[in-house]
Parts: C-alpha cells; sequence; structure tokens
C-alpha cells in the first residue's frame, strides 16, 4: 500500500494481481497493472511476477493508477498488457486529457506495429485499459478502453464510472437497446465479449470490421442514460470515499449484481488494502455462483483530507 498527498487531498492505495479464485483456474495471468506514486516509485507485473523501479525526474505527489486485462482468446494476451504497462511508464506526467490522449493513441498504434511484425495468423492481441492520471493539483484524469471497470463504492450503493465497451453498448449506441436491456446485458449478467480494446483496434462505429483506431465514447456518442459517463474526462473525487478500479474476473460470474452488491460490506472498514484483502477473501471463500477461470486484477483507491494521516509508503502485494 502507498499514500501521497495532492493538494488538499490524501490518496491511499492498495492493489494486487492474481491468476484467479476457487479450483478453476487459468494457467497463466494475462492481467497486469501499473502503480506510480508520488515520489516516483513505479510497480507492475512482468513475466507475471511484481518488478518495481525508481522513475527519474518524477513531478512531486503526481500519481498514475491503471489495470489491464490481456485478451486471453487471442495470442498474445499477456504480452500486450505487459507492454502497455511498460509504455505507460515511458509516458511522461499529464495534467490535460488531450495530452494523455495524445501519448495513449501514440503508444497505442506504437504497439499495434510490433504486434503486427510479428506477421502471426490469427487477430491481433488487445487489453483493457482504465486508468487514472492524478495530478498533484486539480482532478484526477480518467481514460478508458475496453471492458475493465471503476467503480465509486459508498456505504448503501456501488456505482459504474465506465460504460463497457461491448457489443450491447454498441447496440445501445444505435438505439437498439433500452435502458433496462442495457444494463441486464452489461451488469446483470456477464459475455467475454469486447467491442474496444488497446492494441486491437475497435468495431464500436462498424460492427462489421476491426478498425485500427481508438474511439472515446462521448455525450455525443452515447445513449442519453450513459451521457454522464465519457471514456475520457476529469473526476471529482468524494473525500472519504472508495474508488475501484478492476478487471472483470471479478463479475465473470452468473449474477454479477448479486456480488456486486456485496462490497460496501466488504470496504466498510475504510482502509484501502483492507478492502482489497476482503475482495479477494471474498473471492475465495463465498464466491459468486456460476464463477467462470478468469485472472483478478484490482486497485483500490481511498481519498481523505490531506493532513488527516501522516504519509508512509509500503508496496502492493501481488500474486
Amino acid at each position: 500500500m502507498f499514500e501521497g498527498v495532492n493538494g488538499a487531498r490524501r490518496y491511499e492505495v492498495a492493489a494486487a494481481s492474481r491468476i484467479g479464485a476457487g479450483p478453476g483456474q487459468r494457467l497463466e495471468n494475462q492481467d497486469n497493472f501499473l502503480l506510480i506514486d508520488g515520489s516516483g516509485h513505479a510497480r507492475c507485473l512482468r513475466a507475471g511476477r511484481a518488478h518495481t523501479l525508481q522513475l527519474a525526474g518524477w513531478p512531486p505527489g503526481h500519481q498514475r493508477l491503471a489495470v489491464m486485462d490481456g485478451m486471453g482468446g487471442h495470442g498474445h494476451g499477456r504480452e500486450a498488457a505487459e507492454s502497455v504497462a511498460a509504455g505507460l511508464l515511458g509516458i511522461p506526467t499529464c495534467l490535460t486529457l488531450d495530452e494523455l490522449t495524445q501519448h495513449l493513441e501514440a503508444l497505442h498504434r506504437t504497439l499495434q506495429g510490433r504486434f503486427d511484425a510479428l506477421m502471426e495468423a490469427g487477430p491481433r492481441p488487445g487489453t483493457t485499459l482504465t486508468m487514472l492520471e492524478i495530478p498533484a493539483a486539480g482532478d484526477p484524469l480518467l481514460w478508458h478502453a475496453g471492458d475493465s471497470r471503476l467503480y465509486d463504492i459508498a456505504a448503501g450503493a456501488v456505482t459504474p464510472l465506465t460504460v463497457d465497451h461491448v457489443p450491447a453498448t454498441v447496440l445501445a449506441m444505435n438505439g437498439l437497446l433500452d435502458e433496462e436491456a442495457w444494463r441486464h446485458h452489461v451488469h446483470g449478467s456477464h459475455a467475454p465479449q469486447i467491442a474496444q480494446a488497446f492494441i486491437l483496434g475497435n468495431t464500436l462505429r462498424d460492427p462489421s470490421r476491426l478498425d485500427d483506431g481508438l474511439v472515446g465514447l462521448d455525450a455525443a456518442t452515447l445513449p442519453p442514460w450513459l451521457r454522464a459517463l465519457p471514456d475520457r474526462r476529469a473526476l471529482a473525487l468524494r473525500p472519504d470515499a472508495t474508488y475501484l478500479l478492476a478487471t472483470d474476473g471479478f463479475w465473470s460470474c452468473r449474477d454479477p449484481a448479486e456480488f456486486v452488491a456485496r462490497w460496501p460490506r466488504l470496504f466498510a472498514q475504510g482502509d484501502a488494502q483492507a478492502g482489497l484483502d476482503a475482495l479477494f477473501a471474498e473471492m475465495e471463500e463465498r464466491p459468486p455462483v456460476g464463477l467462470q477461470p478468469d485472472n483478478l486484477t484490482a486497485i483500490v483507491l481511498r481519498v481523505h483530507a490531506a493532513g488527516s494521516h501522516r504519509d508512509e509508503t509500503a508496496l502492493p502485494q501481488s500474486g
């Protein structure tokens, strides 16, 4: 776990990535994550193992958090997620969404070329990318592609702050699904299909073909009930609130809503590391019904008023 002060807020962060939970598990962990704290200390996975390093010249107080889910149905899923984690280490700190988007789209094109050069049969690999860029002053910047998620967890509710890039969302964008049907498809059940991924490209505009580019969904493209959740936006985080960035292994089950409804209890203690430990313990000890084998990666972010606690740093654990 690490803590850092940014302006009037103190951020407490804990993270973990595991190959799965329960008796049925995948052969490898194709997820990844990246943490860069306010002193430039970074942590991610390399070859499935925890890797740490110190970034030179990192501006004090700036933080970067990201989760990636490599596409297990395609070749090189682990390598795709790992390449994005490594690429994020080389992107300079960004203060605006335009800056962040330019760097990420350049990384997307570079990695597309790298994997295309392998000249292998089958689809290009891909990975989700859901990240927060947290300047030393000002609101965090959200950037999202794929079906990993950012959640706001409060005492009585769990609210998704991202929109899944899946076929059901494409149908809703084209007026073919109403809000109730969309929520049932996306949050009431789970299907391992994706309409956009980093490196892979997207089928958001034309479901019949894969386009190389990335599309940021916004108020002009999303249906009315989702327009407040554009993929790229500044977030006003609530004091004393808990936020969770996670890959879809946590809701790859028969009734995702039932399992997600347990989260306020799991995070009730308020401590980021305790909440993270409780989430993974719940997956092992009381897994959701119909849990599918999948990797599990989560970053827990707690927001406090600056000065409410002394700073201390300890590395997050990864299995």
